[in-house]
Parts: C-alpha cells; structure tokens; sequence
C-alpha cells in the first residue's frame, strides 16, 4: 500500500495573532517541531481567514484580540467551513466564560497564554506525532 501523503507530510499551522513578538516566538518554538510548520501568520480575522484557506492549513493558533476583529470571528468563520482544522485558541482573556464561549463556536483546544504556553505547543507536537504516525481519532483529529 503506498504511503498516504497527507500523512507523512507536516502538519501546517497558521497563526493568528495582533502581536508580532509572540507570532516571531510562536514560529520559532513551532519549527522545533518535528513535522510542523508556519504556513501563514495573521493580525486580523480577515487575513486570517483567507490565509487559511490559501495555504489548506491543518491548525489555527487564534488569539482572540486582533486587529480591528476578534478570534471569535476567526472561529465561527472556521466552524462554518467544509473543510476541517483543529483550532487552538491561545489567550490571556483565560476565564471560564470566555473558554466556554470559545468550545461552543467550535474551538478545539483552549490555553491560558501566561500559564499554558508550553501545553498548546505540546498539543500541536502531540497532533504533528499522531498525524504522522497515521492515528485516526474517532472525529479526525482528537489528540488529548
């Protein structure tokens, strides 16, 4: 059986963040990993959303303070798309509310920015290793 190119190649993550710095960070700590890469970076939803579909992304990283948008509207747009990827959000804005909100627009991940930086770049390695191992999880692409 040949090998599944979607599977062997890597994992392609876009960010969307209004900080340069933490994109700059974000992006480095990203090529760290191994069969991940940044297709694409955004400061706005707009941007990002035409980004994404551009470059076929896998992950969104969103903040959810933009420029002149919000990453509730990056997840909407995203949830209302036929094709499926797997939103991380990354935030400061970390409450129990805001999460709430977030999973119910259909984020798939939700990390606290000053606590759980570490944990959402763990998660994306974690999807990279899954997916280049070829695990299917039951809805395409549970990994915790």
């Amino acid at each position: 059986m040949p090998p599944n190119p979607s599977i062997s190649a890597a994992l392609k993550v876009f960010l969307v963040e209004d900080s340069i710095l933490i994109r700059r960070h974000l992006a480095t700590l990203i090529a760290t990993i191994d069969d991940a890469r940044v297709v694409g970076e955004s400061e706005d939803a707009s941007t990002a959303l035409n980004g994404i579909a551009a470059t076929e992304a896998d992950v969104a990283v969103v903040d959810l303070h933009l420029a002149h948008s919000t990453g509730m509207d990056v997840l909407t747009a995203l949830a209302q798309r036929g094709r499926p990827i797997i939103t991380i959000v990354l935030t400061n804005h970390s409450t129990a509310a805001v999460r709430e909100a977030c999973l119910s627009v259909g984020a798939r991940y939700f990390f606290d920015k000053t606590r759980e930086f570490r944990l959402a770049l763990d998660t994306i390695g974690g999807i990279a290793r899954d997916r280049r191992a070829g695990v299917t999880r039951p809805d395409g692409w549970d990994h915790v």
